[in-house]
C-alpha cells in the first residue's frame, strides 16, 4: 500500500459528486494516517478562498468545510499556480496554510516513491 496519497480534483460545483469523493477521500486518508497532498485545480480552485467551500452543497455528502478542515489539519492543500493566475487569486487572498505551486511540484509529488496519485 502506498504511504503517500496525491489527489488532484479538477472538479467544484459544477460537478459536485466528484469534487466531493475527492474531498472525502483526502479527509478519510488523512484521519487513516496516510500522507496526503490535495490539489486544487479546476474549478474546485475557488475552494482555496475563505468562505466558498462553505456555499457548496450536495445531499448526504459530508460539509465540504469539514472535509477542508480535515486536510489542512494533517495534510497538505495546494492551489495550482495557473488555475489561480487565471482566477486572480494570490497567495494573499487563499486560506491559511494553502501552498500555490506548479504542475512541476505536482509531478515531484506524484512520483516520488511510495506515492499514488488520483485525479478526480
Amino acid at each position: 500500500m502506498a504511504k503517500k496519497l496525491v489527489i488532484k480534483v479538477t472538479a467544484g460545483a459544477d460537478a459536485p459528486e466528484r469534487c466531493s469523493q475527492a474531498f472525502t477521500v483526502a479527509a478519510v486518508a488523512v484521519a487513516s494516517g496516510v500522507d496526503v497532498s490535495l490539489w486544487l485545480t479546476g474549478e474546485s480552485s475557488w475552494f482555496a478562498l475563505p468562505g466558498r467551500a462553505a456555499e457548496f452543497e450536495l445531499p448526504h455528502a459530508a460539509p465540504l468545510p469539514d472535509l477542508l478542515d480535515s486536510v489542512l489539519a494533517g495534510g497538505r492543500l495546494t492551489l495550482c499556480t495557473q488555475c489561480a493566475a487565471r482566477r486572480e487569486i494570490t497567495e494573499k487572498d487563499v486560506i491559511e496554510g494553502v501552498r500555490i505551486a506548479g504542475a512541476q511540484v505536482f509531478v515531484q509529488e506524484a512520483l516520488a516513491d511510495d506515492t499514488q496519485a488520483l485525479v478526480y
